[in-house]
């Protein structure tokens, strides 16, 4: 039998960012062996695997040789190349997420027919090849607009008011969806590991930025009613159940006025909707991600208090070396916690970190959380 820990064996990841490297805290408490590739020598998980390759995700050598290396392969990002996975599949390499659900997952337009197909909920959309196949189209304005692949972060996605802003759209394969009206958007992970086992963490609420189209606050638990949270893990569980993915799925969905719950899109990998974890749950996303591509049990996923995250983005206006202002009087706070990614270079809106707040009642979490997001500011040196 193949033993995890403390041994031979060699778990890759492809992408370094910070999600791999909150990834290797729990790879580090296992004690069990990385090899990890970036096109960054300089990302987040340099300093901190048994082993770091640079090269090009995209690049179908690259993958497939650094695949060949390792027992077990995921992922931290999902713009990867998908050509080299099924061949590293097929020669008996373990890859989870499997390449067929990141295919679907990394392009837009494919995984939006995929719910169509599934009957799962999911707002009226279209796809399209290039701008001028969108521009012959006729619309109701306003409409949502996502590029249908590496689109992340709020880059990719822009809502469509007027025929001038149809001119303002990168010439790239697109989708376009119909802009629904709604009270919250929520989201759900699903962990699943290859035996089947699946299970669910509680439903978030996100709050966004309504300039840079990112997360500001991630809510545990979401402030909706049992009935809503009922139907949304519902409705995260037949996503999983449709992908019959391994790993962890993270499914953001809106809320709408009628209480509806249909599915936005979904990320098959850690996701910012579950940093709160690492400080509020009894199992955190990024164990849980380990046990599910190791195939060992699923840890479970009760809060042990109420959780609220705070990305830490980039202050408008400045750029270089980064520097964390501030940062003692956060400290100073009840209950909160600081991840710092390890990005030396700070830009607008980039994700440089988030803070934890967690706190046995959500209302005061929810308070603590506005001071810190008014205190500490993210700026260059």
């Amino acid at each position: 039998m193949k033993t995890y820990f403390s041994s031979d064996f060699k778990l890759g990841v492809l992408g370094g960012g910070q999600l791999g490297k909150m990834l290797l805290a729990e790879t580090q408490k296992f004690d069990v062996h990385t090899s990890i590739l970036d096109p960054s020598k300089e990302a987040p998980c340099a300093a901190h695997c048994n082993e770091f390759h640079v090269g090009n995700l995209l690049d179908y050598d690259t993958v497939y040789n650094f695949g060949k290396t390792v027992d077990v392969l995921t992922i931290e990002i999902e713009h990867v190349n998908i050509e080299a996975l099924y061949q590293l599949e097929k020669e008996g390499v373990k890859v989870y997420p499997q390449p067929n659900v990141i295919e679907v997952i990394q392009h837009k337009g494919k995984q939006k027919d995929f719910y169509v197909e599934k009957g799962i909920p999911t707002s009226p959309h279209q796809r399209f090849a290039t701008l001028e196949a969108l521009k012959q189209a006729s619309f109701e304005f306003p409409f949502v607009w996502k590029s249908a692949q590496f689109g992340y972060d709020g880059t990719g996605v822009k809502i469509v008011r007027s025929q001038e802003d149809i001119n303002g759209l990168a010439d790239t394969e697109c989708i376009t969806e119909e802009l629904i009206p709604f009270k919250n958007e929520l989201a759900v992970i699903v962990a699943r590991n290859a035996s089947g086992e699946i299970k669910t963490y509680p439903v978030v609420e996100m709050e966004f930025h309504p300039e840079a189209n990112q997360v500001e606050y991630v809510i545990c638990p979401a402030r909706i009613s049992d009935a809503v949270a009922a139907k949304a893990n519902e409705v995260a569980l037949k996503v999983a159940e449709s992908f019959e993915h391994v790993g962890l799925l993270a499914v953001e969905m809106f809320q709408t006025e009628a209480d509806e719950i249909i599915v936005n899109e979904v990320a098959p990998r850690t996701h910012n909707s579950g940093h709160y974890s690492i400080e509020a749950s009894l199992t955190n996303q990024f164990e849980q991600h380990l046990r599910t591509v190791l195939n060992l049990p699923l840890g479970h996923t009760n809060s042990k208090m109420a959780g609220i995250m705070v990305n830490l983005v980039g202050e408008e206006g400045f750029s270089g070396n980064v520097f964390y202002e501030n940062m003692e009087e956060v400290l100073k706070l009840e209950g909160v916690t600081p991840h710092i990614y390890g990005k030396k270079e700070t830009r607008p809106f980039r994700k440089m970190g988030h803070v934890t707040i967690v706190n046995e009642d959500i209302t005061v979490a929810r308070e603590v959380a506005e001071q810190v997001k008014n205190t500490i500011r993210v700026i260059s040196k």
